[in-house]
């Protein structure tokens, strides 16, 4: 004959002392899934992520590429925003600047921040940006414009990669959505900036 398997007998104290620490520790996970999330988009360019460098390629490539430049705006930010150019072809390992403008068209000062991403989605982890307005807050006066730039390349390891294969064109685009707190630094101020003419 077997005996009767017991059961573990938890005090009143023991089962809420585990229930609030499963608790806390399920909300800090909420907390770091987000940065958790984008930490490895960020790593894997997962989702269309782009990489970002210090430096550009040190080498280049043989395949060239066309890439697109698409523009957004939240309804509820008076801006209008748009690339210097619509498109460019370029080579791989090839660092490039390109120019987005920006026009307050309200009549006070306003804010934004730029969400963007890559497509086709694979292209994320071999698309690579230098320097970018999107990885900081922005702030434009009354009726002010602005012109920032994108510094960026193609990773030249691409070429290997089999779902790039037959990828011939590559998509960047950028949402820009209105902040709530101010930017620290004014944009005509901004590091890297186009020159006006």
């Amino acid at each position: 004959m077997t005996e009767p398997v017991r059961q573990a007998k938890w005090s009143p104290r023991a089962l809420a002392a585990a229930l609030v620490v499963g608790s806390v520790g399920m909300l800090g996970l909420s907390f770091a899934s987000v940065p958790l999330y984008r930490a490895f988009c960020a790593a894997t360019g997962f989702g269309g992520t782009p990489q970002i460098a210090k430096a550009g390629a040190t080498r280049q490539g043989e395949r060239r590429l066309v890439v697109r430049f698409d523009a957004n705006v939240a309804r509820e930010l008076p801006w209008r925003f748009e690339p210097e150019a619509a498109k460019i072809s370029l080579r791989t390992g090839e660092t490039t600047t390109v120019y987005y403008k920006a026009v307050n068209n309200s009549d006070k000062e306003t804010s934004g921040q730029a969400a963007y991403n890559v497509s086709p989605d694979q292209a994320g982890a071999f698309f690579v940006k230098i320097a970018c307005f999107c990885f900081d807050e922005q702030r434009l006066g009354p009726h002010e414009t602005a012109e920032w730039p994108v510094v960026f390349y193609l990773d030249p390891a691409l070429e290997k990669d089999e779902a790039m294969r037959r990828v011939e064109e590559i998509t960047l685009s950028y949402s820009f959505y209105p902040t709530k707190t101010p930017a620290k630094a004014k944009t005509s101020d901004a590091a890297g900036q186009k020159p006006k003419s």
